[in-house]
């Protein structure tokens, strides 16, 4: 499997690993062009729903040589399914990348609703993606990262000790702002595209005010899309209202946070929020 990810993906190694959790993860690794851990060490950028979002971040790590704009370097590491889970990846990413106790929005029940009545999904698939949200574990996924999968990156690729990010969208960008609001200092730069705050009762804004006036120090990086804002899908209409609501509540409290707007649909949108980041948060 690892030779075949290589063949794929430049500089890449995959592997699989269980959670101390009991679930099961593929992890796909991609070290900057001419990586030697013994000359430099580059610290880590972890990458969510690696299933669909590996092919389109992964090459981007060439930007590390760009002349006109170079990034500083960094391994990164995409996390997603593995095996029969693969195929599923899209309902179990509800498991570990919403925040524990997270409202379901009405809007988001009627978007799965108008899958299976579009015959793009089954009313089997459509409850057991409802499923998920019910019990969703982000604060599992998060202690995965940091204390299961790390020391491994650590161990195998001789990475840095500091200077780690971050990078999620949708739900992933629900969870980058979830891992930020925790105050740890594990990560040095976080990105979070297209945030999937889609109820306006949303954990984030319950731990924004549990937060306080002091703000958590980590780069945060936040940007949405235009067609969202323009669209006229109510889930995608709420998420950017909320995602500018959450915005404009760290601003009014000093808080050192950068945003962007992309010119993107939902669907479109990960690879210019990725590279949005790295061009904010990880220039040299």
């Amino acid at each position: 499997m690892s030779a075949m990810w290589q063949g794929c993906l430049a500089h890449t190694d995959y592997f699989e690993m269980r959670s101390s959790g009991g679930h099961d993860y593929g992890v796909w690794v991609t070290t900057p062009p001419r990586y030697d851990p013994a000359a430099a060490q580059a610290p880590v950028v972890y990458v969510l729903d690696g299933n669909w979002a590996v092919g389109m971040t992964a090459p981007l790590i060439v930007t590390q040589l760009d002349p006109m704009q170079p990034i500083q370097p960094y391994v990164q590491v995409s996390v997603g399914y593995a095996g029969e889970e693969a195929e599923h990846w899209d309902r179990l990413r509800n498991r570990d990348l919403v925040p524990p106790g997270e409202p379901i929005a009405k809007e988001y029940i009627d978007a799965v609703e108008m899958g299976v009545e579009a015959g793009t999904t089954t009313r089997e698939q459509a409850d057991a993606y409802l499923a998920e949200l019910r019990d969703s574990r982000g604060d599992m996924f998060l202690d995965f990262l940091t204390d299961d999968l790390h020391p491994r990156i650590e161990r195998d690729y001789g990475t840095a000790p500091s200077g780690h990010g971050l990078f999620g969208y949708s739900y992933g960008g629900l969870f980058s702002l979830y891992a930020w609001l925790t105050n740890s200092t594990f990560f040095e730069s976080i990105g979070a595209g297209s945030p999937g705050i889609i109820n306006e009762d949303s954990q984030v804004f319950t731990r924004l005010q549990e937060v306080g006036d002091t703000l958590p120090a980590t780069k945060l990086h936040v940007t949405f899309n235009d067609r969202e804002i323009l669209g006229d899908l109510a889930v995608y209409q709420n998420l950017t209202k909320n995602t500018a609501t959450f915005l404009h509540r760290l601003t009014s409290r000093g808080g050192s946070v950068t945003s962007a707007l992309m010119h993107d649909t939902h669907v479109t949108g990960l690879q210019a929020s990725f590279l949005s980041y790295l061009r904010t948060c990880r220039a040299q």
